[in-house]
């Protein structure tokens, strides 16, 4: 059996390599279920200690633990990564902060929110983004079906729950964007959304 220090390097090891975050559940895999997820977690909580002041920073989300860069450091590596951020509209992002916000809603209540129809590529390319879902039907004629947030949305965000979302005027300045008016997200045209920090890619 592995010591804890050797565990240690083992769970470190893994999450570098690792392109996705990683439960807990996942990692007593790595040791065969001989740690119990207590001792897992501390381990994480000393790796994540030892990471600190790096470039590179150990995170816990929604969906697990995973290593990735500092978000104030993305705008150097911006430039010798090509990949750009894909852009929304602004009914796509309006449409996420209303599912973001206040799901589990139908079409319909999103409609009645921004006023206008929402068109089937609106809520398919949240689905293909992986950013929503459906979770349940509503119990009225028609059974509509009611969207809300994914652990995948949260994990891009970089955060661990619905209850770390921040203010709508906070993601709107986080975008560079006009706060909105009071019971209206508001988001421009065009607007470039991205996760917090890059997974760290494996080696080769």
């Amino acid at each position: 059996m592995l010591t804890l220090p050797e565990a240690k390097i083992v769970l470190e090891t893994a999450l570098l390599a690792s392109q996705e975050p990683q439960s807990i559940a996942d990692l007593r895999k790595l040791f065969e279920q001989e740690l119990g997820a207590d001792a897992i977690r501390r381990l994480l909580d000393e790796l994540r200690e030892e990471w600190l002041g790096r470039g590179v920073e150990l995170v816990q989300l929604a969906s697990g633990w995973r290593f990735q860069t500092r978000p104030e450091f993305q705008p150097y590596l911006d430039r010798i990564n090509a990949e750009k951020a894909p852009r929304y509209s602004r009914a796509v992002l309006e449409t996420l902060a209303i599912i973001a916000y206040r799901q589990p809603v139908t079409r319909g209540d999103i409609e009645e929110i921004r006023g206008v129809t929402v068109s089937p590529n609106i809520v398919r390319t949240l689905e293909a983004r992986g950013w929503i879902d459906v979770v349940g039907h509503r119990d009225t004629p028609g059974r509509p079906a009611l969207y809300a947030t994914t652990k995948t949305f949260l994990d891009d965000l970089g955060l661990r729950s619905l209850q770390e979302l921040p203010p709508l005027e906070e993601i709107a300045k986080s975008l560079e964007l006009a706060a909105p008016a009071p019971g209206e997200p508001s988001f421009p045209a065009e607007a470039e959304v991205e996760p917090t920090g890059s997974t760290v890619a494996s080696p080769a």
